[in-house]
């Protein structure tokens, strides 16, 4: 299984959304995982997993922001279908 450590600027459509079905509620303290990588600097990410993939979701003050609103869009979108 390939393992990808991603910022929230490269999440596309699909990963937005297992996002958003894992943390409906948005992510905790508990929920992040801590490393350090290959600089020795410690990184916090939130694991999200495909059938070949485990990303790690670097986090950031905007990632919430992210989900947020791709919440909000997906919402509008399903009001608009109807």
């Amino acid at each position: 299984m390939k393992r990808i450590i991603i910022e929230y600027k490269k999440l596309n459509h699909t990963l937005l959304s297992l996002l958003s079905e894992k943390f409906p509620e948005g992510y905790q303290d508990n929920d992040m995982i801590t490393f350090s990588n290959a600089n020795g600097d410690q990184i916090q990410a939130i694991e999200i997993r495909t059938e070949d993939t485990i990303y790690l979701v670097k986090v950031s003050k905007k990632l919430k922001e992210v989900i947020q609103d791709f919440k909000e869009d997906d919402l509008f979108e399903d009001l608009e279908l109807q």
